[in-house]
């Protein structure tokens, strides 16, 4: 089939590739428009973009996707179908509706749990021990289509998002070649959800990642996990926000949240609302990273120093 492809970062290029590699035809790119990053804000293309010049496909990188002239630009593909992979925006009912087979989108969460922006972050704050891949028919409402396959995998205690990531982003290219394979074979079921069971996974904020002893030291563990490259945790030491770079939860202390009870060489452990936070390396702002230890000494802080 003829397939135009929306998507944006390293999660979505993986889905292209496998695309790319099938025998199906990709026969135009929507990108986001090249963004300024970095210490010398150059612009940066985005995954999905370098893709699909490194192989000679139409690319368009649109400011906005709901002019006339971009409409028309996706009906020029003559496109059978649309794949869209974590693209970052809103599709608007006229576009939808401007390919014959519709738009497909794969999702990284069991739907119809974790609908949203964050599926991957919020399941891991969550504490799950599995997430997954589905396959959907995208509609106006927000990941809400019927859904046509769903893969699972594990997620083990101590995966942070990039793990997740990874796996998610190759486990959605090979279903959403089996799904186009079916729909072109007459044989792909799409499926109601659930819609009473839906919950929603919000955009993460950086804010989030502020450490708040009273919560409990796998809480803070899993929110570790989760915002891991961003935006990380922070707790407040000396009034400064301090990245805590590398943490493991640990047993039960009897001391009140926010109290280190242990300094050793390597960490310093701190008491939550339940269990304790061993801190192996940490982070003031604008100074390099050093292990626990060596940032509990320059502190001068020792056991019974409490942190806010």
């Amino acid at each position: 089939m003829r397939i135009v492809f929306f998507g944006t970062p390293d999660f979505a290029a993986a889905s292209l590739e496998a695309l790319l590699a099938s025998r199906h035809d990709v026969v135009g790119v929507v990108a986001q428009p090249d963004r300024p990053a970095g210490r010398g804000m150059k612009l940066h293309k985005p995954p999905v973009a370098a893709v699909a010049e490194r192989e000679a496909i139409p690319l368009l990188q649109p400011a906005k996707i709901r002019s006339v002239e971009f409409l028309a630009s996706i009906r020029g593909f003559s496109a059978d179908i649309a794949v869209v992979v974590a693209y970052g925006r809103i599709l608007p009912k006229p576009l939808l509706e401007a390919i014959p087979r519709g738009f497909l989108n794969v999702h990284g969460s069991i739907l119809p749990k974790y609908r949203g922006a964050a599926p991957i972050q919020r399941a891991i704050e969550a504490g799950e021990t599995e997430t997954g891949v589905s396959i959907m028919l995208l509609d106006e409402e927000l990941d809400h289509g019927p859904v046509y396959s769903i893969a699972r995998t594990p997620i083990g205690p101590d995966e942070r998002s990039p793990d997740i990531f990874s796996r998610l982003a190759q486990i959605g290219g090979r279903e959403i070649v089996s799904v186009l394979d079916a729909i072109e074979s007459g044989t792909a079921r799409a499926v109601e959800q659930d819609h009473g069971a839906a919950t929603f996974a919000a955009k993460i904020e950086k804010d989030e990642g502020d450490v708040a002893w009273t919560l409990s030291a796998k809480s803070i563990y899993d929110r570790f996990r989760a915002y891991d490259p961003w935006p990380g945790i922070r707790a407040t030491i000396e009034g400064e926000p301090v990245k805590l770079i590398d943490v493991r939860p640990e047993v039960a202390v009897s001391a009140a949240p926010g109290t280190v009870v242990v300094v050793d060489r390597e960490s310093f452990v701190v008491a939550t609302a339940n269990g304790s936070l061993r801190v192996l390396v940490a982070q003031r702002p604008g100074k390099p990273r050093v292990s626990g230890g060596d940032f509990a000494r320059g502190a001068r802080f020792a056991a019974g120093t409490r942190l806010s």
